[in-house]
């Protein structure tokens, strides 16, 4: 297996132009196809979902309803081990300890002057489609990192669409999962066609505002055409990360935690940045090594990823490693560095940061509280991880006492008047002709 390793000053500008493409910002590829679906699913509901799931996942639900049963939920439980399900508990605990602690007051209101009073008051969205991933393995830790703030934010109903298996049931660790978050109700498809059953509802399928997770490039390319027709939430499309290492880093956690988001898929990136030649070569060899024990799929994602939009790059010191990390805005970021606080100031644009060598990006994918949904696609720019206010609008609320009026009516009227608004400078002017 071999490691692709450049040196950035001297990569053309097409290959740094490349390195911050990402396989998932162009969708033109599987746009007709996704165009085709989303419209199929609007005109023929849910004999559409069951065709696209025999064609896509291999699975007959001719004679099973697309919603799942309360008696699957409780063979899902029986399935699973113990000590699974204690994994699950923990992790779930941890996500709703944050998630507590992102709950707005119930409203603010301040008096802003003498008699004018104005605040936000919070109120949850009136429901929410979760996607949760199946192709490329399980995922019960996405559907907790979504289903959590949601239900925490007070959503009264959480939705969530995944694909079947080829037997037409649903992964039993994310029945587990539903169950133990408060899930409302578990729907078997997934694809764009789950997308666009959230965006327009089908006869066992409700409509939701909302949709977020992440997911296939062909759920990615779902949301941005379905972008007005409701709320698509983050980008979130392949896995993608970043390590910045300096030379007191080890080579071996490197090589570990490298490997990590790239075993996603072939579509995946993953980049080490580092100053140290040393590290660099010591890495890639690790990474070959270890790359090469893998079973496969994963062997052939890491060998695509390294050689695709992954990658090592030598700096020519960690500020130029921070200055390309900022620029391509990563989904997860790890600093194996000596002083990882020292650099902390200087991220501006990432989806997480993981500071040291203890904090591997699968801790901080399932474990430690954070969420793992994370902006990609260079999102990282403006979004922020999924978290209770993704969940939540805000509205304003304004009050105004005689007092109050009287301060603001004439600065009112003036602006009206500049700008050319007759009856906004009449609602202040003829409020009260006695006065």
């Amino acid at each position: 297996m071999n490691v692709k390793l450049e040196y950035w000053n001297k990569m053309t500008k097409e290959a740094k132009e490349k390195l911050f493409s990402r396989s998932g910002l162009d969708i033109s590829a599987v746009k007709p196809a996704v165009e085709e679906i989303l419209n199929t699913v609007k005109t023929r509901g849910d004999e559409a979902l069951r065709e696209y799931a025999h064609k896509f996942d291999k699975a007959d639900l001719s004679h099973i309803s697309l919603l799942v049963s309360e008696d699957e939920y409780e063979k899902a439980e029986a399935s699973l081990s113990g000590e699974l399900k204690a994994a699950l508990d923990y992790c779930i605990e941890n996500v709703k300890t944050i998630c507590e602690q992102q709950k707005p007051d119930a409203m603010s209101f301040t008096e802003i002057r003498p008699g004018i009073f104005a605040g936000e008051r919070p109120s949850p969205l009136a429901s929410a489609g979760l996607y949760v991933p199946r192709g490329r393995g399980s995922f019960p830790s996405m559907l907790y990192m979504t289903a959590i703030p949601a239900k925490t934010a007070g959503v009264p109903r959480v939705q969530v669409v995944t694909p079947p298996n080829p037997d037409g049931t649903v992964d039993a660790a994310c029945l587990y999962t539903a169950k133990k978050c408060g899930v409302d109700a578990v729907y078997r498809t997934g694809g764009a066609q789950a997308i666009a059953a959230l965006a327009y509802g089908t006869e066992t399928i409700p409509k939701v505002v909302k949709v977020t997770g992440p997911g296939s490039m062909y759920v990615a390319a779902a949301k941005l055409l379905l972008h007005g027709v409701f709320d698509t939430g983050l980008p979130a499309g392949p896995s993608e990360s970043i390590l910045i290492a300096d030379y007191s880093a080890d080579p071996h956690l490197v090589a570990l935690d490298l490997m990590v988001e790239a075993e996603h898929g072939s579509d995946s990136a993953a980049l080490l940045l580092t100053p140290s030649e040393r590290l660099a070569e010591e890495v890639a060899k690790e990474i070959a090594e270890l790359g090469d024990e893998l079973p496969e799929p994963r062997k052939t994602f890491i060998k695509d990823v390294f050689s695709g939009y992954g990658g090592i790059i030598i700096t020519e010191g960690i500020d130029q490693a921070i200055e390309i990390s900022n620029r391509y805005a990563p989904e997860h970021l790890q600093l194996q560095v000596a002083d990882p606080f020292a650099l902390l100031g200087k991220i501006e644009n990432a989806g997480e940061v993981l500071m040291g060598p203890n904090v591997p990006f699968s801790a901080a994918n399932y474990a430690t509280g954070v969420n793992a949904v994370l902006p990609t696609g260079g999102g990282a720019h403006t979004w922020s991880a999924v978290s209770v206010r993704d969940f939540i609008k805000y509205t304003s609320v304004v009050y105004a006492t005689d007092e109050g009026y009287e301060g603001l009516a004439g600065h009112t009227a003036a602006i009206a008047d500049y700008e050319g608004f007759i009856t906004h400078g009449n609602a202040v002017k003829n409020r009260f002709p006695e006065k």
